[in-house]
């Protein structure tokens, strides 16, 4: 029997469940209440069965450390924190005691490279993580790194672009009045469809990958122009343009933090070495088909 546990059975985690959970034979997820557990388990994803484990980030139940021990692969996107990486703090002796894991891929981002001047960057650029959340994520790269090269344990750590998909997109947020249209001089992003971070994972699973990934679309662009793109498959007028000046008096401090930092991410690496091609190359593809998988039939 193969068994994956997913540590933070969020947006990410519940779409490769769905479209690869056939590649094991038993699932398990993690949430912080045991209110989400139950939620999420009376669900199925693609079909699959879940089994769904409270884990507060502190200390793992007897059943968690079960599920560890019996584990091959573990998929990991609950966040850091100033603390360190929770699941190495609660599980690292779980983990290296009993090696039948074969793979891991950790879900980190592009946020810690910090601000490169709007410069590509690759997995072998400099990370000038800005605020307490990047440098928390750099530290738990480095952990999960340190545990791999100890345990010969392959780790794959997958830093992700901004991240859109079904109900999360610059359609909804027009719809739900959150349609802002940002305007900073200079400043790019990249985004990456859930299905093309899904086809990362999945490939990192298959090929037991190590190392560092850039999984990133093929297009950084200001952020206003995913907007204006949306707008048109709706069929409105875009938002007006909103100066960051003006903006970043009214952002959250989170989405305020993003506009600090400026670059173009490589993904000839995700190419190369994961053989992905990416199925939404740039924002276009992605909300295009979004928009079409929202129209009534016929």
């Amino acid at each position: 029997m193969t068994t994956l546990v997913c540590f933070g059975f969020g947006y990410c985690a519940q779409h490769y469940v769905a479209q690869h959970g056939n590649r094991f034979d038993r699932i398990v997820g993690t949430t912080r209440s045991a209110e989400r557990a139950a939620d999420l388990a009376a669900r199925r994803y693609g079909g699959h069965e879940l089994e769904m484990l409270e884990f507060d980030g502190v200390s793992a139940s007897d059943e968690l450390k079960s599920a560890v021990r019996e584990a091959q692969a573990l998929l990991i996107s609950s966040p850091p924190t100033d603390a360190g990486d929770p699941v190495l703090a609660a599980l690292g002796d779980t983990i290296t005691e009993d090696l039948s894991i074969e793979s891991v891929v950790l879900l980190s981002t592009l946020g810690v490279y910090g601000d490169h001047g709007g410069a590509q960057v690759d997995e072998t650029a400099e990370c000038r993580p800005v605020g307490d959340r990047n440098r928390a994520r750099v530290a738990a790269e480095a952990a999960w790194q340190a545990l791999g090269e100890r345990t010969g344990i392959p780790v794959a750590v997958l830093r992700l672009a901004g991240i859109y998909g079904p109900g999360q997109n610059a359609i909804t947020n027009l719809e739900a009045g959150r349609g802002w249209r940002i305007v900073k001089p200079g400043q790019v992003f990249n985004r990456i469809h859930v299905d093309d971070i899904v086809q990362a994972i999945e490939a990192c699973f298959a090929r037991a990958a190590d190392g560092v990934f850039n999984v990133a679309d093929d297009e950084p662009t200001p952020p206003g122009d995913p907007v204006v793109f949306a707008a048109s498959l709706l069929g409105r007028e875009p938002p007006p343009e909103w100066p960051f000046e003006e903006a970043v008096k009214h952002l959250p401090p989170m989405a305020a933090s993003f506009y600090a930092e400026c670059k173009r991410a490589s993904n000839a690496k995700l190419k190369r070495e994961l053989g992905v091609t990416l199925r939404h190359p740039t924002y276009r593809e992605g909300l295009t088909s979004l928009f079409e998988a929202r129209q009534p039939a016929g």
